[in-house]
């Protein structure tokens, strides 16, 4: 029983579960949006999505396995700790991405496999090897964030070309350059020390809080963009959105006052991840609440 557990938390580590999950419900997001209502393509969406996003991130890890383990931060990963031969993880991952394909071809959608494996191929083939060349790899990688929500969409019935859409898949896409910037601004030192070229080798911390300070404030107004494409069906929702990102805009004072210090930006690191969160449950719920009837009436 115990090798049982061991196994399941080695490959649960292994697939980054916790983010892997997230891109799972950025792609519920766009369905609910898209759809407005709990259908069966949905639970088949999940987990295609879900297994892409976990084979990717154990395919991410088999890539980056000789600087994770310099990285203290990274160091007890499966891979560099020992737990799971690079061979094995590399086989899994590559079963795991396989598996996700055809789940999302048994959407019905053609184009959520095609948009689900171009993630793939941009996240491990573009964006990994990106990073060992330039600081500001982010900011293309953040395109793959933008997927999961566009294949909800496509799945749920709706166009590629929406301009609710576009809003969406534009404000996943801001929300993850002051996300992973945070990571550096924390862990800068053993970026350089792994090879990876950070911005903290270029700007100062005060310099590098006030360029995450402008993408948090680009996220926040992204977020009330989609109540201008109608995302959002309720005056409710569109109050608390309002609300939610004045209050990370006032993080990103918090974190512009602390000059960028590493418990602070652990602090709005955390806030920034359940700022989305509330704001995909947000976005969801208000498109299944108004099928309730006292919502009707």
């Amino acid at each position: 029983m115990s090798l049982l557990v061991r196994t399941a938390g080695t490959c649960l580590a292994l697939c980054k579960i916790r983010i892997s999950l997230f891109s799972c419900l950025s792609a519920a997001t766009g369905f609910l949006l898209s759809a407005r209502w709990v259908k069966p393509e949905m639970v088949v969406l999940m987990i295609g999505i879900c297994f892409l996003a976990c084979g990717s991130s154990a395919l991410n890890q088999w890539q980056e396995r000789d600087s994770d383990l310099i990285m203290s931060r990274t160091r007890n990963r499966p891979i560099p700790s020992g737990m799971i031969r690079p061979s094995h993880a590399r086989c899994f991952s590559l079963i795991l991405i396989f598996l996700g394909s055809i789940a999302l071809l048994l959407t019905g959608k053609i184009a959520a496999p095609l948009l689900g494996l171009s993630a793939v191929f941009w996240y491990n083939g573009v964006y990994t090897p990106l990073k060992k060349r330039t600081a500001f790899a982010a900011v293309p990688g953040a395109l793959v964030g933008a997927v999961p929500p566009a294949v909800g969409w496509i799945t749920g019935g709706g166009d590629l070309q929406e301009p609710e859409l576009l809003a969406l898949c534009f404000f996943f896409f801001l929300w993850q350059i002051p996300h992973f910037w945070l990571l550096v601004l924390s862990h800068g030192e053993e970026y350089r020390e792994a090879g990876f070229p950070a911005l903290t080798g270029i700007f100062t911390r005060p310099q590098l809080s006030r360029m995450i300070f402008n993408w948090i404030v680009a996220t926040a107004v992204s977020s009330l963009i989609l109540s201008v494409y109608s995302a959002p069906g309720s005056s409710l929702v569109n109050v608390l959105l309002t609300v939610l990102s004045l209050w990370l805009v006032w993080n990103g004072i918090q974190l512009l006052r602390g000059q960028g210090g590493e418990r602070l930006c652990a602090l709005t690191f955390r806030r920034m991840n359940a700022y989305m969160f509330i704001v995909m449950l947000l976005l969801s719920l208000d498109k299944l609440l108004i099928h309730l009837p006292v919502f009707k009436a």
